[in-house]
């Protein structure tokens, strides 16, 4: 059965994205920008909301390091809001409830998926049982003044079981968990 990972990018206080930081907070060095043109998940589908594909096809048109191999990769967004055809190649949206679309997608198809951004998105799936891979990529930067997108609001209690750590040009870190989504914090009935 195919994968799904989620995968974040944020602060090391858990935003998404801070005003007028530039992307990864200015921060990425070349061991990390090698492991994104190198990741071994470069085949799997791109699973991404309105709001994110706007901003990833904006940064691959202004030419942001490490975004360009995302032209050609498979991705799927989920939106009531766009409409067909969609400027970024290889990009199919799906108008319908994104959980249901990605069950199936597990169920039947043959691909892989991963999410980019997204947090809604990424939320809805994880509380649906679907993630079976939890990565982030914490920047070694605070935007407690301008941060933006505080990725875990609203998210259930998750326990998440270490799968790899990784560290990246001396300052970038790199954890990713199995998660599992708790009724309540343990020991509670």
């Amino acid at each position: 059965m195919p994968e799904l990972v989620v995968d974040f990018i944020t602060s090391l206080d858990g935003y998404a994205s801070a005003e007028g930081w530039p992307g990864w907070w200015g921060l990425e060095g070349p061991e990390y920008l090698a492991w994104l043109g190198e990741n071994p998940e470069r085949d799997y589908r791109l699973l991404m909301g309105a709001n994110t594909y706007r901003l990833m096809y904006g940064f691959t048109k202004e030419g942001e390091p490490g975004t360009d191999a995302l032209g050609g990769v498979s991705k799927v967004v989920f939106s009531r809001t766009l409409t067909e055809p969609l400027e970024w190649e290889n990009s199919t949206l799906v108008a319908g409830d994104a959980v249901q679309a990605v069950r199936e997608m597990k169920e039947t198809g043959d691909r892989s998926m991963r999410t980019i951004g997204s947090l809604a998105l990424c939320r809805s799936l994880l509380e649906a049982g679907l993630v079976d891979r939890f990565r982030v990529v914490m920047f070694p930067v605070i935007t407690g003044a301008t941060g933006s997108e505080r990725i875990y609001d609203g998210y259930p209690d998750v326990a998440l079981d270490m799968t790899d750590s990784r560290t990246f040009d001396g300052r970038i870190q790199l954890v990713e968990y199995v998660p599992r989504v708790l009724d309540g914090p343990p020991g509670s009935p």
